[in-house]
């Protein structure tokens, strides 16, 4: 069978690459062809184009570059139908992945909605959309079903494919032997693109260039070192600062805090049992309008999920540095209870296996 993958996001990436292991098992003549990463590439097939080229964050920015999506979207059509996939598989990335949806099932092309967007806390019209342009709705959070059965929809629940990735993950401690490892270790997620990275990491370093922690920034693939170091140099810190390019598991397997942008990342960081703090900052318009359009309690997947707050967030105007400064000293006395809210978030989400169960459902989609 030919799969046409498209995944927008460093994260989708992680989940596509799952996605395409559990795929070959079913069908060994699995061949793809695919929008999204490294960790995709790994497992074989014809990368198109990387997401580090599609990472735009917020209504402003995505204004500003309707031109260059618009182009994508021309191209992505383009490609799908020279190469004529026997399924077209959408991995989360909504403003991309609903406008492809509709394109392809009008051409006649079967479509599998992987990771839904989460039409439960902002436009809720999506729904529809969901429902008419796909064939198959596989979600991943265990609410989802329900929602989407509320409005008629049938979908598939096969569990978040985050447990898969860490139940598998092995962690080699070799970036430790330059590390001072009697402090305790902090580390900064600022996240997977230069347009929140710029923002984030300034003000983590901020908050912490007095603590006597160790500290270590998880860069991503695909941002330069330089781009980070650049950042790092303008602060005096009392102690050093290490960056670590995709190694984020590894230095979550051995950190004691964390200070994480809101994302993936936050359940990633809380399934290995670290207490975090959650930061959020975007464009002030931007910013303005998801309030206006999304109704939520949190921002953080760990809270979402919970229905309660398990890790403070700091979003906005909230997250400075002064605001930080406390909350760290909190989360150092309250690091049990937190871990406690972690083991009973890893109940809610159940057992793992989702990229099998989504492979099947697919497969199974394409041979009956």
């Amino acid at each position: 069978m030919k799969y046409y993958i498209i995944a927008g996001e460093a994260s989708g990436d992680l989940h596509g690459s799952n996605l395409m292991s559990s795929l070959k098992k079913k069908d060994v003549n699995a061949q793809f062809r695919f929008w999204g990463g490294d960790k995709m590439l790994s497992e074989g097939g014809h990368l198109v184009t990387h997401y580090r080229n599609m990472a735009f964050m917020g209504f402003l920015e995505v204004v500003k570059n309707l031109r260059t999506i618009l182009g994508f979207l021309k191209t992505c059509k383009k490609d799908i139908l020279a190469y004529q996939p026997d399924v077209l598989v959408l991995i989360d990335y909504p403003g991309f992945n609903l406008r492809m949806a509709k394109w392809a099932k009008n051409q006649g092309i079967k479509v599998v909605y992987y990771i839904t967007p989460q039409v439960w806390a902002w436009h809720k019209s999506r729904v529809y959309d969901l429902g008419k342009y796909t064939d198959k709705l596989l979600v991943i959070l265990p609410f989802e079903a329900d929602f989407f059965k509320k409005y008629g929809f049938e979908s598939v629940y096969v569990g978040h494919p985050l447990l898969d990735a860490i139940e598998k993950f092995e962690p080699n401690d070799d970036f430790l032997s330059n590390i001072n490892k009697s402090k305790p270790i902090i580390s900064l997620l600022p996240g997977s693109r230069k347009q929140e990275i710029s923002v984030m990491l300034p003000i983590m370093l901020e908050a912490i260039q007095k603590s006597e922690m160790t500290v270590i920034i998880a860069g991503a693939s695909a941002i330069e070192p330089d781009f980070y170091q650049q950042i790092i140099s303008k602060y005096s810190l009392n102690t050093t600062v290490h960056l670590i390019k995709d190694r984020t598991y590894d230095i979550l397997s051995f950190a004691d805090f964390a200070l994480v942008s809101s994302g993936t990342a936050t359940l990633e960081t809380a399934l290995f049992s670290v207490p975090q703090i959650v930061c959020y900052k975007g464009n002030a318009i931007s910013y303005l309008i998801a309030k206006q359009l999304v109704d939520l309690k949190y921002i953080s997947l760990v809270n979402l999920i919970a229905d309660k707050e398990i890790v403070k967030e700091l979003i906005q105007n909230d997250l400075t540095k002064e605001n930080i400064l406390p909350q760290l000293d909190i989360l150092q006395k309250n690091k049990s209870a937190i871990k406690n809210g972690y083991d009973e978030l890893k109940v809610m989400l159940g057992n793992k296996g989702a990229s099998d169960r989504a492979a099947s459902e697919i497969y199974q989609l394409l041979t009956t």
